[in-house]
């Protein structure tokens, strides 16, 4: 399994023949460095709807006829624009063609506004558990901490977690290094930072408050192989 990381809190994995995309970001992220009309993907998982986590989902399903995998009714919203979906909700688990996922609980908020003025509720958000081949990912979406990440942690080992360390609307650094403590994750990469100035901050002042080798900062299109 490759994971690559491409901004924000966007993922791109490649396993076994299929190319997943979580929180497809592209179009108006000054960090990533994908383009969207270049991007070919099989499925898109997402933890939440927030334009900055929904990001190019609807025009990449339908320009690669992916499955997206989200919340039942973020599922619900996306079928209505077109697109093929999956839906689960938080505590579930599936098998596909390309691995396991599980859905997790997640602290934040979620719903997409209109130009019109208007919020659409999206279901509650989540994070999510990618297993593939023996290996465990977790991409915590959008979340504050919370103490059931230890819990998280002991039902599955996890290899690397992908967790948001902005602040501001997410948990910030020492909230993200405790977190990292209770998941007790192999390797720990932040994601969610420096996007937008009130986002700021310094992933390599967040690795050193981690146990020594524990932290890795992933440059935007740096990859690691599980």
């Amino acid at each position: 399994m490759k994971v690559t990381y491409h901004g924000h809190s966007v993922l791109k994995i490649e396993a076994n023949g299929k190319t997943i995309l979580i929180d497809p970001f592209i179009t108006g992220n000054p960090k990533t460095d994908l383009k969207a009309n270049e991007v070919k993907v099989d499925y898109i998982l997402l933890t939440h709807g927030h334009g900055d986590h929904l990001g190019d989902t609807i025009p990449l399903a339908k320009a690669n006829d992916a499955t997206v995998i989200a919340s039942p009714e973020l599922s619900s919203y996306l079928t209505w624009k077109g697109v093929k979906t999956h839906e689960m909700n938080i505590g579930g688990a599936r098998d596909f063609e390309f691995g396991r996922v599980k859905f997790t609980q997640a602290f934040h908020s979620t719903g997409f506004e209109t130009e019109d003025e208007q919020i659409i509720y999206l279901g509650m958000p989540a994070g999510l558990l990618v297993t593939i081949e023996g290996k465990t990912i977790y991409h915590a979406g959008d979340t504050s901490l919370f103490y059931d990440m230890k819990l998280i942690g002991e039902r599955h080992p996890i290899d690397v977690a992908f967790l948001p360390i902005g602040d501001n609307y997410t948990m910030g650094p020492e909230d993200a290094a405790y977190a990292a403590e209770l998941l007790g994750a192999k390797q720990v990469v932040p994601i969610h930072y420096s996007t937008f100035t009130v986002i700021e901050q310094d992933p390599h002042k967040f690795v050193e408050l981690l146990p020594n080798g524990q932290g890795k900062v992933l440059e935007v299109g740096e990859s690691i192989e599980l």
